[in-house]
Protein backbone atom coordinates (compact mmCIF):
# COMPACT_ATOMS: atom_id res chain seq x y z
CA UNK A 1 0.00 0.00 0.00
CA UNK A 2 2.46 2.70 0.92
CA UNK A 3 4.70 1.66 -2.15
CA UNK A 4 1.84 2.67 -4.44
CA UNK A 5 0.93 5.54 -2.99
CA UNK A 6 4.58 6.40 -3.00
CA UNK A 7 4.28 5.85 -6.76
CA UNK A 8 1.34 7.37 -7.39
CA UNK A 9 2.57 10.39 -5.43
CA UNK A 10 5.91 10.42 -7.79
CA UNK A 11 3.37 10.42 -10.96
CA UNK A 12 1.28 13.69 -9.57
CA UNK A 13 4.72 15.48 -8.54
CA UNK A 14 6.06 14.75 -12.26
CA UNK A 15 2.71 16.00 -13.59
CA UNK A 16 2.48 18.92 -11.83
CA UNK A 17 6.34 19.65 -13.07
CA UNK A 18 5.84 18.97 -16.28
CA UNK A 19 2.80 21.25 -16.31
CA UNK A 20 4.54 24.29 -14.78
CA UNK A 21 7.01 23.93 -17.59
CA UNK A 22 7.44 26.61 -20.13
CA UNK A 23 6.89 24.35 -23.03
CA UNK A 24 3.31 24.98 -22.39
CA UNK A 25 3.63 28.26 -23.01
CA UNK A 26 2.43 29.33 -26.89
CA UNK A 27 2.14 31.95 -29.56
CA UNK A 28 -1.57 32.04 -29.98
CA UNK A 29 -2.74 34.88 -32.50
CA UNK A 30 -0.68 37.32 -34.46
CA UNK A 31 -2.16 40.51 -35.83
CA UNK A 32 0.06 42.76 -37.63
CA UNK A 33 -2.31 44.89 -40.15
CA UNK A 34 -3.97 46.28 -37.40
CA UNK A 35 -5.93 49.54 -38.31
CA UNK A 36 -9.31 49.58 -36.20
CA UNK A 37 -9.17 46.54 -34.06
CA UNK A 38 -7.88 46.22 -30.57
CA UNK A 39 -6.32 49.79 -29.19
CA UNK A 40 -3.46 50.35 -26.37
CA UNK A 41 -3.87 52.41 -23.33
CA UNK A 42 -3.10 55.00 -25.41
CA UNK A 43 -5.74 54.40 -28.21
CA UNK A 44 -3.15 53.55 -30.50
CA UNK A 45 -3.81 50.26 -33.10
CA UNK A 46 -0.77 48.90 -32.88
CA UNK A 47 0.14 44.97 -34.13
CA UNK A 48 0.00 42.53 -31.81
CA UNK A 49 0.86 39.14 -30.40
CA UNK A 50 -1.16 37.44 -27.94
CA UNK A 51 0.80 34.43 -25.46
CA UNK A 52 -1.51 31.69 -23.92
CA UNK A 53 -0.64 29.11 -20.86
CA UNK A 54 -2.00 26.00 -21.86
CA UNK A 55 -1.16 24.38 -18.80
CA UNK A 56 -3.17 23.94 -15.64
CA UNK A 57 -0.79 25.58 -13.05
CA UNK A 58 0.21 28.72 -13.11
CA UNK A 59 3.49 30.05 -14.84
CA UNK A 60 5.15 33.59 -14.93
CA UNK A 61 7.03 34.35 -18.53
CA UNK A 62 8.82 37.69 -17.42
CA UNK A 63 12.30 37.19 -18.62
CA UNK A 64 11.74 35.58 -22.02
CA UNK A 65 12.09 36.71 -25.37
CA UNK A 66 9.71 37.51 -28.36
CA UNK A 67 12.03 38.18 -31.84
CA UNK A 68 10.91 38.80 -35.73
CA UNK A 69 14.44 38.58 -36.39
CA UNK A 70 15.73 35.61 -38.17
CA UNK A 71 19.12 35.93 -37.74
CA UNK A 72 18.90 34.79 -34.13
CA UNK A 73 18.77 30.89 -35.55
CA UNK A 74 22.26 31.49 -36.15
CA UNK A 75 24.01 28.72 -34.01
CA UNK A 76 27.24 31.09 -33.83
CA UNK A 77 25.65 34.14 -32.60
CA UNK A 78 26.67 34.63 -28.88
CA UNK A 79 24.04 35.08 -25.99
CA UNK A 80 24.44 38.85 -25.68
CA UNK A 81 24.32 39.22 -29.29
CA UNK A 82 21.09 37.01 -29.80
CA UNK A 83 19.56 39.07 -27.00
CA UNK A 84 20.20 42.18 -28.87
CA UNK A 85 17.85 41.10 -31.55
CA UNK A 86 14.80 40.25 -29.15
CA UNK A 87 12.35 42.15 -27.35
CA UNK A 88 12.58 40.93 -23.78
CA UNK A 89 9.27 40.48 -21.91
CA UNK A 90 9.83 42.56 -18.92
CA UNK A 91 9.48 41.98 -14.58
CA UNK A 92 7.30 43.71 -12.26
CA UNK A 93 3.66 43.47 -13.86
CA UNK A 94 1.38 40.80 -12.13
CA UNK A 95 -0.37 40.20 -15.67
CA UNK A 96 2.62 37.97 -17.21
CA UNK A 97 1.97 35.46 -14.49
CA UNK A 98 -0.33 33.48 -16.45
CA UNK A 99 -2.79 31.07 -14.09
CA UNK A 100 -4.22 28.51 -16.12
CA UNK A 101 -5.44 29.02 -19.92
CA UNK A 102 -4.84 32.47 -19.39
CA UNK A 103 -4.05 34.78 -22.21
CA UNK A 104 -2.04 38.06 -22.59
CA UNK A 105 -1.40 40.34 -25.21
CA UNK A 106 1.43 42.32 -26.32
CA UNK A 107 2.18 44.99 -28.72
CA UNK A 108 4.64 45.09 -31.15
CA UNK A 109 6.24 47.94 -33.38
CA UNK A 110 6.20 49.92 -29.81
CA UNK A 111 8.26 51.43 -27.34
CA UNK A 112 8.97 49.23 -24.12
CA UNK A 113 8.71 52.93 -22.17
CA UNK A 114 4.68 53.02 -22.80
CA UNK A 115 4.80 49.65 -20.45
CA UNK A 116 5.01 46.43 -19.80
CA UNK A 117 3.29 44.91 -22.69
CA UNK A 118 4.63 47.20 -25.34
CA UNK A 119 7.67 45.71 -27.15
CA UNK A 120 9.75 46.92 -29.53
CA UNK A 121 9.82 43.78 -32.23
CA UNK A 122 9.76 45.54 -35.72
CA UNK A 123 7.13 44.00 -38.11
CA UNK A 124 5.95 44.71 -41.77
CA UNK A 125 2.31 43.94 -42.65
CA UNK A 126 3.45 44.14 -46.39
CA UNK A 127 5.53 40.81 -46.38
CA UNK A 128 5.26 37.21 -43.80
CA UNK A 129 6.82 37.77 -40.47
CA UNK A 130 8.08 35.34 -38.84
CA UNK A 131 7.90 36.13 -35.08
CA UNK A 132 9.15 33.55 -32.25
CA UNK A 133 9.19 32.84 -28.54
CA UNK A 134 12.05 31.96 -26.85
CA UNK A 135 13.27 31.22 -23.18
CA UNK A 136 14.72 33.54 -20.53
CA UNK A 137 18.42 31.70 -21.79
CA UNK A 138 17.70 33.17 -25.51
CA UNK A 139 18.68 29.75 -26.34
CA UNK A 140 15.73 27.72 -26.04
CA UNK A 141 13.27 28.29 -28.73
CA UNK A 142 9.82 28.07 -27.31
CA UNK A 143 7.34 28.37 -29.93
CA UNK A 144 7.02 30.22 -33.59
CA UNK A 145 4.67 31.02 -36.54
CA UNK A 146 5.74 32.71 -39.89
CA UNK A 147 2.46 35.04 -40.24
CA UNK A 148 1.14 35.41 -44.06
CA UNK A 149 -0.03 38.98 -45.45
CA UNK A 150 -3.43 39.25 -44.75
CA UNK A 151 -6.37 41.58 -45.37
CA UNK A 152 -6.93 44.84 -42.53
CA UNK A 153 -7.59 43.72 -39.29
CA UNK A 154 -7.24 40.34 -40.01
CA UNK A 155 -5.46 37.85 -37.47
CA UNK A 156 -3.48 34.31 -37.94
CA UNK A 157 -4.66 32.58 -34.72
CA UNK A 158 -4.78 28.78 -33.76
CA UNK A 159 -8.20 26.98 -34.42
CA UNK A 160 -8.24 26.52 -30.68
CA UNK A 161 -5.73 27.66 -27.85
CA UNK A 162 -2.82 25.57 -28.30
CA UNK A 163 -3.75 23.69 -31.42
CA UNK A 164 -1.44 22.85 -33.99
CA UNK A 165 -3.76 23.83 -37.08
CA UNK A 166 -3.44 28.03 -37.85
CA UNK A 167 -6.16 29.93 -39.35
CA UNK A 168 -7.22 33.01 -41.01
CA UNK A 169 -9.51 34.89 -38.72
CA UNK A 170 -11.43 38.09 -40.58
CA UNK A 171 -12.37 41.11 -38.05
CA UNK A 172 -15.22 39.68 -37.05
CA UNK A 173 -13.86 36.88 -35.51
CA UNK A 174 -10.43 38.13 -34.03
CA UNK A 175 -10.28 37.15 -30.11
CA UNK A 176 -7.14 39.35 -28.31
CA UNK A 177 -6.84 38.02 -24.55
CA UNK A 178 -9.58 35.56 -24.80
CA UNK A 179 -9.89 31.96 -26.21
CA UNK A 180 -9.80 31.25 -29.62
CA UNK A 181 -12.81 29.08 -30.23
CA UNK A 182 -16.02 30.34 -29.04
CA UNK A 183 -19.38 28.75 -29.56
CA UNK A 184 -22.48 29.95 -27.69
CA UNK A 185 -24.17 26.48 -27.40
CA UNK A 186 -20.95 24.79 -26.34
CA UNK A 187 -21.88 22.28 -23.72
CA UNK A 188 -19.70 22.15 -20.68
CA UNK A 189 -18.55 18.10 -21.97
CA UNK A 190 -17.34 19.96 -25.13
CA UNK A 191 -15.57 22.56 -23.73
CA UNK A 192 -13.93 19.93 -21.44
CA UNK A 193 -12.99 18.29 -24.35
CA UNK A 194 -11.66 21.57 -26.32
CA UNK A 195 -9.66 22.28 -23.05
CA UNK A 196 -8.17 19.47 -22.08
CA UNK A 197 -7.89 16.89 -24.90
CA UNK A 198 -5.39 14.68 -23.28
CA UNK A 199 -7.22 14.11 -20.43
CA UNK A 200 -4.57 15.35 -17.85
CA UNK A 201 -7.01 17.45 -15.96
CA UNK A 202 -9.36 15.62 -15.16
CA UNK A 203 -6.56 12.87 -14.28
CA UNK A 204 -4.81 14.86 -12.06
CA UNK A 205 -8.47 16.23 -10.57
CA UNK A 206 -9.36 12.01 -10.38
CA UNK A 207 -6.07 11.22 -8.62
CA UNK A 208 -6.68 14.46 -6.50
CA UNK A 209 -10.23 13.17 -4.99
CA UNK A 210 -8.84 9.72 -4.29
CA UNK A 211 -5.84 11.03 -2.46
CA UNK A 212 -8.32 12.81 -0.51
CA UNK A 213 -10.41 9.92 0.61
CA UNK A 214 -7.49 7.51 1.08
CA UNK A 215 -6.01 10.12 3.77
CA UNK A 216 -9.46 10.59 5.33
CA UNK A 217 -9.95 6.91 5.81
CA UNK A 218 -6.64 6.81 7.17
CA UNK A 219 -7.62 9.40 9.83
CA UNK A 220 -10.74 7.72 10.49
CA UNK A 221 -9.68 4.11 11.47
CA UNK A 222 -6.63 5.13 13.08
CA UNK A 223 -8.95 7.46 15.23
CA UNK A 224 -11.54 4.87 15.79
CA UNK A 225 -8.07 1.78 16.63
CA UNK A 226 -7.00 4.25 18.87
CA UNK A 227 -10.14 4.83 20.94
CA UNK A 228 -11.22 0.61 20.70
CA UNK A 229 -7.55 0.20 22.49
CA UNK A 230 -8.03 3.07 25.03
CA UNK A 231 -11.81 1.14 26.11
CA UNK A 232 -10.07 -2.37 25.90
CA UNK A 233 -7.27 -0.87 28.24
CA UNK A 234 -9.96 0.38 31.09
CA UNK A 235 -11.72 -2.45 31.10
CA UNK A 236 -9.11 -4.39 31.67
CA UNK A 237 -7.92 -2.23 34.65
CA UNK A 238 -11.32 -2.54 36.08
CA UNK A 239 -12.18 -5.32 39.17
CA UNK A 240 -13.78 -8.21 38.49
CA UNK A 241 -14.13 -9.96 41.77
CA UNK A 242 -17.99 -8.51 42.40
CA UNK A 243 -18.92 -9.51 38.85
CA UNK A 244 -17.86 -13.10 39.79
CA UNK A 245 -19.33 -13.67 43.19
CA UNK A 246 -23.32 -12.14 41.31
CA UNK A 247 -22.99 -14.65 38.96
CA UNK A 248 -22.53 -17.45 41.17
CA UNK A 249 -25.02 -16.07 43.52
CA UNK A 250 -27.39 -15.83 40.63
CA UNK A 251 -26.63 -19.50 38.75
CA UNK A 252 -27.08 -20.95 43.02
CA UNK A 253 -30.29 -19.50 43.31
CA UNK A 254 -31.47 -20.87 39.85
CA UNK A 255 -30.43 -24.38 40.78
CA UNK A 256 -32.05 -24.22 43.96
CA UNK A 257 -35.56 -22.86 42.41
CA UNK A 258 -35.12 -25.25 39.48
CA UNK A 259 -34.93 -28.64 42.04
CA UNK A 260 -37.76 -26.93 44.12
CA UNK A 261 -39.91 -26.92 40.90
CA UNK A 262 -39.01 -29.96 39.53
CA UNK A 263 -39.44 -32.22 42.93
CA UNK A 264 -43.09 -30.24 43.62
CA UNK A 265 -43.80 -31.32 39.53
CA UNK A 266 -42.84 -34.96 40.62
CA UNK A 267 -44.93 -35.28 43.85
CA UNK A 268 -47.84 -33.31 42.34
CA UNK A 269 -47.95 -35.62 39.00
CA UNK A 270 -47.73 -38.61 41.19
CA UNK A 271 -50.40 -38.07 44.09
CA UNK A 272 -52.95 -36.85 41.14
CA UNK A 273 -52.32 -40.41 39.33
CA UNK A 274 -53.21 -41.97 42.62
CA UNK A 275 -56.43 -40.31 43.26
CA UNK A 276 -57.35 -40.00 39.38
CA UNK A 277 -57.08 -44.15 39.51
CA UNK A 278 -58.89 -44.72 42.86
CA UNK A 279 -61.90 -42.69 41.75
CA UNK A 280 -61.96 -44.24 38.53
CA UNK A 281 -62.36 -47.57 39.93
CA UNK A 282 -64.62 -46.84 42.35
CA UNK A 283 -66.96 -45.10 39.48
CA UNK A 284 -66.69 -48.34 37.22
CA UNK A 285 -67.78 -50.85 40.04
CA UNK A 286 -70.42 -48.37 40.60
CA UNK A 287 -71.51 -48.12 37.25
CA UNK A 288 -71.62 -51.85 36.81
CA UNK A 289 -73.49 -52.51 39.95
CA UNK A 290 -70.58 -55.08 41.22
CA UNK A 291 -70.91 -53.91 44.69
CA UNK A 292 -74.06 -53.58 47.36
CA UNK A 293 -75.98 -50.63 47.42
CA UNK A 294 -75.30 -48.55 50.02
CA UNK A 295 -75.82 -44.53 50.39
CA UNK A 296 -74.24 -43.84 47.41
CA UNK A 297 -71.83 -42.35 49.12
CA UNK A 298 -68.28 -42.25 47.92
CA UNK A 299 -65.77 -42.04 50.91
CA UNK A 300 -62.25 -40.93 50.72
CA UNK A 301 -59.65 -40.80 53.70
CA UNK A 302 -56.44 -40.59 53.86
CA UNK A 303 -54.22 -43.79 55.59
CA UNK A 304 -51.20 -45.59 55.66
CA UNK A 305 -51.88 -48.65 52.59
CA UNK A 306 -49.18 -50.07 49.81
CA UNK A 307 -49.74 -47.69 47.22
CA UNK A 308 -47.22 -45.72 48.22
CA UNK A 309 -44.69 -48.66 49.28
CA UNK A 310 -41.99 -47.44 46.26
CA UNK A 311 -41.77 -44.22 47.40
CA UNK A 312 -42.20 -41.72 50.43
CA UNK A 313 -45.64 -40.28 50.78
CA UNK A 314 -47.35 -38.05 53.34
CA UNK A 315 -50.85 -39.27 53.12
CA UNK A 316 -51.77 -42.69 51.71
CA UNK A 317 -55.15 -43.50 50.11
CA UNK A 318 -57.56 -46.03 51.61
CA UNK A 319 -61.13 -46.22 50.49
CA UNK A 320 -64.38 -47.82 52.08
CA UNK A 321 -66.51 -47.04 49.51
CA UNK A 322 -67.97 -51.50 49.93
CA UNK A 323 -66.33 -54.94 50.78
CA UNK A 324 -66.25 -55.83 47.02
CA UNK A 325 -64.05 -52.15 46.27
CA UNK A 326 -61.64 -53.64 49.29
CA UNK A 327 -61.58 -57.10 47.79
CA UNK A 328 -60.66 -55.67 44.68
CA UNK A 329 -57.99 -53.47 46.08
Amino acid sequence: MKRAFTIMLGLAAYLMTYGQGANNIRLNEVMINNQTSLQDEFGDHCPWVEIVNTAFSTYNIRGMFITTDRTVLNKELTVPQRMSRMSIIPNGDSRTNLTAKQHIVFFLNSNPTKGTLHLDANVNSNTPIWIALYDGNAIDLIDSVTVPVMRTNCSYARKTDGASTWVVRDADHVTPGTNNFIQASETKIQKLKREDPYGLGITALCMGIVFLCLALLYVFFLVFGWIADRRSRIASTQPVKPVVITAKKINKVRHMTSNILQEGMELKGRDKEVYVAVISMALKQYLEDVHDVESGVLTIKPDHSSWGAHTTFNNNVNVNANHNLNHNL
